[in-house]
């Protein structure tokens, strides 16, 4: 294994909750709360859970988008979330990023060159002129746009072309990672497979390596290497991504891959319904936070806090069930494959 060219390390976000007739702090949300990973260099990790469970926070949080609450973020090898503005500045176009709503993205005031023009010229890569002009046509060449698209206003374009442009100008710096927060959710089917075409092919052209935030598995499973699984604030499984659609080993894991549709015609996944709400991030509960939906909890599981812990090479989760003799633990053995059944 080379060095990583990211490490988050123990990531904590809390939100203060103010009120009170002086506006005091009253509580916290806690988005994150102590998240570890890392990603090699060409490589796809992708950040999957439900709604709400603080997989964006996690992205916006290594952008530097706000100050953490703890832990650390490591650019290869040189830390760099306690660095003030002066100094994170040319550092920070190592981080490119592409978010969700294209069109809320891009300035509707500016034009698509002055759009991939400015990030150039701020990071001091290219001045006015024929080379800034050749920077910006490489980057539309990349992206598979007209270089005359240069010249037009987002609005003149679809949703998957002005994903294309955000694409573009999350290459405009030069990274070396590229952080993609529901970069195709808002996109159409025949779209998002276009998009994640073209990321796959910009990751070995480049050698990017990229974190992918999303909640669809099947984009997922498409177009990764690794997947961490996060629930209400913490990862609780991490593994290669044969490894992981194959045989989960955590029971929230299970309960997403059963609601992945099945291509093959005659497969139908077993679908397992998760009962209760996910618990409020204000008030995590006791012991492990899915003890609260998982249908094979028992009493250690609402008391202790399970840590992440290797269940075989490249493969981790955070679940009392691995205490346990397999004959004991669902999720044994190919458990997980089960979830599969053919009709």
């Amino acid at each position: 294994m080379s060095t990583p060219i990211l490490e988050v390390n123990d990531l904590k976000k809390h939100f203060p909750i103010r009120g009170g007739f002086f506006g005091g702090v009253t509580g916290y949300v806690y988005a994150v709360d102590g998240v570890s990973f890392s990603i090699e260099k060409g490589e796809t990790l992708s950040l999957v859970g439900e709604s709400g469970c603080g997989k964006s926070t996690v992205g916006k949080a290594i952008l530097k988008l706000f100050d953490l609450t703890d832990g650390q973020v490591v650019l290869d090898g040189q830390r760099i979330d306690d660095m003030g503005y002066s100094t994170l500045r040319p550092i920070r176009r190592r981080l490119g990023v592409v978010f969700q709503d294209p069109f809320s993205s891009l300035n509707p005031r500016m034009k698509v060159r002055d759009i991939l023009a400015e990030p150039i010229r701020n990071f001091g890569l290219a001045k006015d002129g024929a080379d800034l002009d050749r920077r910006v046509e490489e980057l539309l060449d990349r992206v598979r746009l007209p270089r005359d698209a240069g010249n037009r206003w987002p609005h003149e374009f679809s949703g998957g072309q002005r994903q294309r442009i955000c694409i573009a100008r999350a290459l405009a710096g030069e990274p070396d990672v590229i952080i993609c927060d529901e970069a195709v959710s808002a996109l159409d089917v025949s779209v998002k497979a276009q998009i994640v075409n073209l990321l796959q092919d910009l990751q070995r052209e480049l050698g990017l390596a990229m974190l992918f935030i999303s909640h669809d598995l099947a984009i997922v499973e498409h177009m990764t290497h690794r997947v961490a699984v996060m629930y209400l604030g913490k990862i609780v499984e991490v593994a290669p991504k044969k490894q992981l659609f194959a045989a989960p080993k955590h029971p929230y894991t299970e309960a997403l891959l059963s609601a992945v549709p099945v291509p093959e015609p005659g497969a139908a996944r077993e679908r397992i319904i998760l009962t209760g709400d996910v618990p409020s991030p204000i008030n995590p509960p006791k012991g492990c936070r899915f003890h609260t939906r998982c249908p094979y909890a028992f009493d250690r599981c609402r008391q202790d806090e399970p840590v992440l812990r290797q269940t075989e090479a490249g493969h981790w989760s955070a679940c009392h069930l691995h205490d346990k003799p397999d004959a004991e633990n669902p999720l044994a053995g190919a458990r997980g494959a089960a979830i599969i059944a053919h009709h």
